[in-house]
């Protein structure tokens, strides 16, 4: 029985999903030529975007090899479940490739002038002139293309978005929840206790009903703040860490100028957290809270061997070609953010070089590309990871998984600022990470709110 719909995926969706074959459910796929052509010119080149056009091709040959017969792929070969699957009694629709190279120009046709994309949208109108029982879908996450499409008549385009754990960017736990009034004149009953030098309250989770673990929560007494030690049993156990301590804090020499640092210092700080993710605007003091934790655990507390500071590399204009040296060496034009950072604390120093060097030397600071880190296991290091909203959720996830025993991970990043052509705020790897541990107790994420930055860049910010 043929399916109701007919997806045809452009190779941008492929690239940013490879695994996107099996999320249509019982409904037809279809791949234009045009978009293994594409596919087979990306997966040679040296960017990590290679990377994923690889994963799709041989997603695409796990279903299509299936088949003996080479006509059976231009009619549909059925996409059988993974053994992965969750639900084996789903059924599944067929994949095939059209080709639509076949074609040629005619009435209502985008000229291709071998403009890939209109070639696409000419496979898609064909397909809906060709088959008027069932409906014609193109997806693709390219905006432009999907208006040209529309515009040329064809009547379904749709972004691909299953993978988009949140459907608006405003719905992104922000790691930390202010509750109006006095929070003691909501308990009516609270059951509290002492572990070590830390105090601990259990209450109803009817008070915090959306509250998760790792969340914090403070007041308008400006007295009370606590954060989420666990949610079990309809129960809600808070750690009471109080304002005036976490305002307190000082790391390095620099101390939190607002709550939103305060909670981003404790949750670095902290042992018991395996994975901290700081979000914020530029300005809000991301990085220099990270850094600053990270030198006083390794130098002063002496709980980490070294800090391994690493980012992603997509330039914001033109690429300047290659840099000269070794790795470290070509990786210090892109971490100019922690030099800068560092530079900042020890500014007052009577020797303020010196003392950035004395800091890089005894933190053992390693500046490392993000290209070399498969199959590594990084043992007892902070890993400070900047720029996390350029990488894509696979990306992040080889990283995660490279944090061997006694490392910590800290994920900066600012989600206004995606540098990457194949994503956006809802599908960046920064977001997926924020979802994925939204409930693991051994991670925080702190959205940073504030911005201390110079009148020009203020200014900047709001009128250019």
């Amino acid at each position: 029985m043929t399916a109701s719909k007919l997806y045809i995926l452009d190779t941008n969706v492929l690239l940013h999903d490879p695994k996107c074959l099996y999320e249509f459910k019982e409904q037809d796929i279809t791949i234009p030529m045009t978009v293994l052509e594409e596919l087979d010119d990306i997966k040679d080149r040296k960017k990590n975007v290679s990377q994923e056009a690889r994963a799709a091709i041989r997603a695409i040959d796990d279903i299509l090899s299936k088949s003996a017969d080479a006509s059976e792929i231009t009619k549909g070969v059925d996409i059988e479940i993974p053994i992965t699957a969750v639900n084996s009694d789903m059924r599944l629709g067929q994949l095939s490739i059209f080709p639509d190279h076949e074609l040629t120009a005619r009435q209502g046709f985008l000229p291709d002038n071998a403009n890939k994309d209109n070639q696409i949208i000419n496979c898609a109108l064909h397909l809906q002139a060709t088959n008027p029982h069932r409906d014609i879908i193109l997806v693709t996450k390219d905006i432009n293309m999907r208006l040209k499409a529309l515009g040329a008549g064809l009547k379904r385009v749709e972004d691909y978005r299953t993978d988009q754990l949140v459907s608006d960017i405003d719905l992104l736990p922000a790691g930390h929840s202010n509750l109006e009034g006095n929070f003691w004149d909501r308990v009516d009953d609270v059951n509290s206790y002492q572990e070590g030098s830390h105090t601990f309250h259990k209450v109803s989770q009817e008070l915090l009903p959306d509250t998760y673990p790792c969340e914090y929560i403070y007041d308008d007494s400006e007295e009370f703040a606590a954060r989420v030690a666990s949610v079990r049993d309809e129960q809600v156990t808070l750690m009471d860490l109080g304002v005036d301590r976490l305002m307190q804090q000082n790391c390095w020499g620099i101390e939190p100028i607002n709550v939103f640092q305060a909670f981003a210092m404790d949750a670095v700080l902290d042992p018991d957290l395996d994975l901290v993710i700081l979000n914020g605007a530029a300005g809000s003091g991301k990085t220099l809270i990270a850094l600053a934790c990270a030198l006083e655990m390794v130098i002063e507390q002496r709980r980490y061997n070294k800090i391994i500071v690493t980012r992603s590399t997509p330039p914001v204009a033109e690429d300047i070609g290659f840099l000269p040296g070794t790795e470290e060496e070509k990786m210090t034009p892109w971490l100019s953010a922690i030099q800068d950072n560092l530079e900042a604390m020890h500014e007052h120093d009577e020797r303020p070089q010196s003392s950035v060097k004395y800091a890089i030397e005894k933190a053992n600071i390693q500046f490392k590309s993000l290209n070399f880190i498969r199959g590594r296991s990084i043992q007892d290091a902070i890993v400070l990871l900047d720029e996390a909203q350029n990488l894509t959720p696979s990306q992040l996830k080889t990283i995660v998984t490279r944090c061997g025993k006694g490392s910590k991970i800290i994920c900066l990043g600012n989600l206004a600022q995606i540098d990457s052509n194949y994503l956006t705020p809802l599908t960046s790897g920064l977001t997926y990470l924020v979802e994925r541990f939204k409930d693991y107790e051994g991670a925080a994420n702190i959205h940073l709110e504030g911005i201390f930055r110079s009148r020009l860049a203020e200014y900047a910010e709001e009128h250019l």
